[in-house]
């Protein structure tokens, strides 16, 4: 079975809406507003995990930062262990439960 990745950008504010991030797979999308309280990669893993707990996809989700440098794209795997380079991995795991 292919997975489908989950490819997240930032949308600037508008005269009538703040900054949002949008989450986008090929299965569908989710917009969120951006939330400031957290580092930039969390807050486009909130988003990613926003869509993967709308479509009800389980498991472990890593992610990092597109070439151009304009989001952020996260792969899903069934591996429990990961090598980890640099200080951090920025990821989450769903359940698949639906919201």
């Amino acid at each position: 079975m292919m997975r489908q990745a989950i490819v997240t950008k930032y949308l600037g504010p508008t005269n009538s809406r703040g900054s949002r991030i949008k989450a986008t797979a090929s299965a569908g999308s989710v917009t969120i507003p951006y939330s400031y309280d957290l580092r930039t990669e969390d807050a486009h893993a909130k988003a990613a995990k926003v869509l993967a707990r709308k479509m009800g996809w389980a498991g472990h989700w890593h992610g990092g930062g597109t070439p151009e440098g304009t989001g952020y794209v996260f792969v899903n795997s069934t591996a429990s262990q990961f090598a980890i380079w640099g200080d951090e991995v920025v990821g989450f795991t769903t359940s698949g439960e639906t919201l």
